[in-house]
């Protein structure tokens, strides 16, 4: 293949040129001088025939085309440069898997047990970084994610996990200052919380129980669970919310069942991965921890 690319030394200058809105700065980061880092970038703009940057004022500024290069070309630096640690650290053994979880999945349930993952699985080292909208793992540097949902992610693999179990729960100071919480029809009188991005949680619930959902879908959204766990400790109202998430904070009793509610949701917590990860072995050794710790 012959590759049409400017010089690898040339993309970190434009990168790092527009990250600062300088050739000076970039200069200084890069230990080449002021008109190094000009030569660098006109030589690219002859490369491609068009305008990377230009000059608004006396102020740097980028072109159209340079900022959609940009982000191309960032996120290519930054693979490479993930590539590299991920080499240098491993050597070829194991590796490093990406994923993305939600913050209270990864907080309340995960970290507290990947000890156990590392202590079975010295080799591999888990990145964690935090989502909780939908993903698309043709633009973003992940390998796989947890996702709460009904296997609604098209174009993906998903092994269904945990978290179908969901509860009723709500602070202590809230249930004795409002009216009393004693039975499914009672929250007619009660602040719901909801999830944005499951706003079926309710009315789900409510037509398992036979009640009028007129309200199911009233009352403060918070994007994750994790939120709507602090809303529901620091009593601004009841939120139904999977089992695993909150059984600490029931045993330490920041929060407390009013009654029975229990529900089997729809929705779980699963992991997802493209149908090209199908045979990554990281992926399937994380996956069949992950699924011994769930079951």
């Amino acid at each position: 293949m012959t590759w049409q690319l400017p010089s690898l030394a040339a993309l970190r200058t434009f990168e790092a040129a527009a990250r600062h809105m300088s050739f000076t700065k970039a200069a200084e980061e890069l230990h080449l001088t002021q008109s190094a880092v000009s030569r660098q970038i006109r030589t690219m703009e002859e490369y491609l025939g068009v305008l990377l940057f230009q000059r608004v004022k006396q102020r740097l500024v980028l072109t159209e085309v340079g900022r959609s290069y940009l982000i191309e070309i960032r996120s290519a630096l930054e693979q490479m440069q993930e590539a590299t640690v991920n080499l240098l650290a491993h050597r070829g053994r194991g590796g490093m898997l990406v994923l993305a979880t939600p913050p209270a999945f990864a907080t309340k349930w995960l970290i507290p047990r990947l000890a156990d993952f590392y202590k079975l699985n010295p080799q591999i080292v888990i990145n964690l970084v935090t989502r909780a909208k939908p993903f698309d793992f043709s633009t973003e540097s992940i390998d796989a994610a947890i996702h709460y949902g009904n296997n609604d992610w098209p174009g993906v693999l998903s092994d269904r996990l945990m978290g179908d179990d969901v509860d009723i729960v709500c602070s202590l100071s809230y249930a004795n200052v409002r009216p009393p919480i004693r039975n499914a029809k009672d929250l007619a009188l009660h602040v719901l919380l909801q999830q944005s991005t499951r706003p079926h949680l309710w009315h789900d619930w409510m037509e398992t129980r036979g009640v009028s959902p007129y309200n199911a879908w009233s009352g403060p959204r918070f994007e994750h669970f994790y939120m709507m766990m602090q809303a529901a400790i620091g009593g601004l109202g009841i939120a139904l919310l999977p089992r695993m998430l909150v059984k600490d904070d029931l045993a330490e009793g920041r929060l407390i069942v009013p009654f029975d509610g229990s529900h089997k949701s729809r929705d779980a917590y699963c992991l997802v991965y493209p149908p090209e990860k199908r045979n990554d072995p990281k992926i399937e050794v994380f996956r069949r921890w992950l699924t011994g710790q769930s079951s």
